[in-house]
């Protein structure tokens, strides 16, 4: 007779849940002892680097993936790469191993209360009531983590793989459709707003990250002859920012941000919030003059939005939609020029990226400016990059353009520890996409036990590790309230050395030529490559941080 074990494992092939990412204990051995040929398991050290390397495995294929992770323990450890995975929308099946049922009541040792460990970042949550209930609670988690985009957990008591299956029809659909459909009456009054503009803008993020809402976004930039900038601090790009009309990235705070945006009457936001911030500052986020709108396929963004209109909507369908309709009725060559209002333009902005800086010279420390524009000259224009570099982000931005759809890929809360896994996630799920994460070595070190899953597997990830010897940001920070840091520096860490004693190879190099030498050695072979590496460079910490 079948096993819930045996009817769960169909239900993950019906949804194509296959590669199983884990570090399990005790509780799961029930459920992976004697695994079919067809599940593939990956084991990682850490259960935040389980939780990463799913996320990263689940954005690249735009699709659910599975983690498993050990009861009380597990969970706990996994709950910063969870909040990740919610903000950055990856959706992700959790099945969470749980004590025996039939003593529970007892408390016994293992035993977790695992419902609320993770808070509200789970999309859902499920104890199934009997074991039978197992295979369908599945169904429903990889469900909700398509469409609600982000991890659904299912808890499973370690004894109800063993129960026989019940032979009834499972309580959640086999197939579940979402509607694509644009709503034609919202693209009229987006289009309309537009058209109503003496000088647009857009607004991009991660959620207009879709080959689809890129072309669409390119063909409405080119129409409306407009701006387009990036949201700040956003985990994905949502416009190719080698483009012409692409206008840079956002400021985190709002005296620059009004600056920034003062040329512009509409600013239409799409994919991203109205506005991102970091540091807080008064003060609205636009001047009067100028009108905000949203397009977001997330509606708690939508909600959260201070703007005139909000739409909540597929992006790639509207976005197509949009283009098309604007195209129609906005036929420029036809039409007398709108008179622009009274106010500094922005075309000085658009297609000027920053010039790199020249070479260091002799006796001269490399900067992570140096390293970054070293790195764009070589990286193929399919790379995925992805970022883990708190202090040097901005000059990353500036200097290493997403000149592809996921061509771009950052934690979009902040939280250390996912670019190692992901990366190595992204890689394992878009074999074809060559990948390079750029982290701090602070940043490192959050999951470092990640790389023995990249040399186990054979994942060729080519890891450039911006070693200054401490937490630069957070001295800039501490910098800007003008007071001394009670945290020390930690140059005599060594990240290649750590890596090396993980079994993956390392290199450190202190000078441009030897960056350049390696840099020419490793791109040209890294679409191919299965072997990991760790290049660690020495670079002196910048004096300055403005996001």
């Amino acid at each position: 007779m079948p096993t819930v074990r045996d009817a769960a494992l169909d239900v993950l092939r019906q949804h194509d849940l296959t590669t199983v990412f884990a570090n399990p204990g005790s509780t799961e051995v029930p459920f992976l002892a004697g695994l079919p040929d067809d599940i593939r398991f990956v084991l990682a050290l850490h259960e935040g680097s389980v939780v990463g390397a799913a996320t990263g495995y689940a954005i690249a294929r735009d699709a659910p993936a599975l983690a498993l992770l050990h009861t009380t323990a597990g969970l706990g450890n996994a709950v910063g790469a969870l909040s990740t995975a919610r903000v950055n929308r990856a959706p992700l099946v959790v099945l969470v191993g749980q004590q025996d049922r039939r003593h529970l009541v007892q408390e016994p040792f293992l035993a977790g209360r695992l419902e609320q460990l993770a808070g509200d970042y789970p999309v859902r949550t499920e104890t199934p009531p009997r074991a039978q209930d197992v295979p369908g609670a599945i169904a429903r988690a990889a469900h909700a983590a398509r469409t609600l985009r982000g991890p659904a957990l299912v808890i499973v008591p370690m004894d109800d793989w063993a129960q026989p299956a019940e032979e009834l029809p499972l309580p959640a659909p086999a197939e579940l459709r979402l509607s694509a459909a644009a709503d034609t009456a919202a693209v009229r009054e987006v289009a309309a707003l537009l058209a109503s503009a003496a000088d647009p803008a857009l607004v991009v993020g991660a959620g207009a990250d879709h080959p689809t809402t890129w072309e669409a976004l390119t063909l409405l930039a080119e129409r409306l002859d407009c701006p387009v900038w990036q949201e700040s601090f956003g985990a994905r790009a949502g416009f190719p920012q080698d483009h012409p009309c692409f206008a840079g990235h956002l400021p985190a705070d709002r005296t620059r941000l009004r600056e920034a945006l003062s040329a512009h009457d509409v600013v239409l936001s799409v994919g991203a919030p109205v506005f991102r911030q970091y540091p807080y500052e008064g003060g609205p986020l636009a001047d009067a003059g100028t009108r905000l709108a949203v397009v977001t396929d997330d509606a708690a963004e939508a909600h959260r939005a201070p703007v005139d209109l909000a739409v909540v909507a597929e992006l790639p369908s509207f976005c197509t939609a949009l283009a098309e309709t604007a195209a129609k009725s906005d036929d420029r060559a036809s039409q007398p020029a709108r008179p622009r209002p009274e106010r500094a333009h922005s075309e000085g902005h658009r297609g000027e990226r920053p010039a790199p800086p020249p070479p260091p010279q002799e006796g001269e420390p490399l900067r992570a400016a140096h390293v970054l524009a070293a790195l764009a000259r070589r990286l193929p224009a399919e790379t995925v990059l992805v970022e883990e570099t708190p202090s040097s982000r901005p000059d990353l931005h500036a200097l290493v353009p997403a000149r592809r759809p996921l061509g771009f890929l950052s934690a979009a809360m902040g939280a250390l520890g996912f670019a190692l896994p992901a990366a190595i996630g992204v890689r394992m799920g878009a074999p074809e996409r060559p990948v390079v994460a750029v982290v701090g070595d602070g940043s490192s070190l959050y999951q470092i036990q990640a790389l023995w899953t990249a040399v186990h597997y054979r994942v060729g990830v080519v890891f450039v590790v911006l070693a200054n010897g401490r937490y630069a940001v957070m001295d800039r920070l501490a910098d800007k309230h003008e007071s001394t840091a009670p945290w020390p520096a930690f140059e005599e860490v060594s990240v290649s050395g750590m890596a090396r004693a993980l079994g993956c190879s390392a290199r450190r190099v202190s000078g441009y030529d030897a960056l350049k030498a390696e840099l020419d050695a490793l791109l040209p072979g890294l679409p191919d490559s299965t072997r990991p590496l760790v290049l660690e460079v020495e670079v002196k910490a910048d004096e300055t941080f403005q996001p």
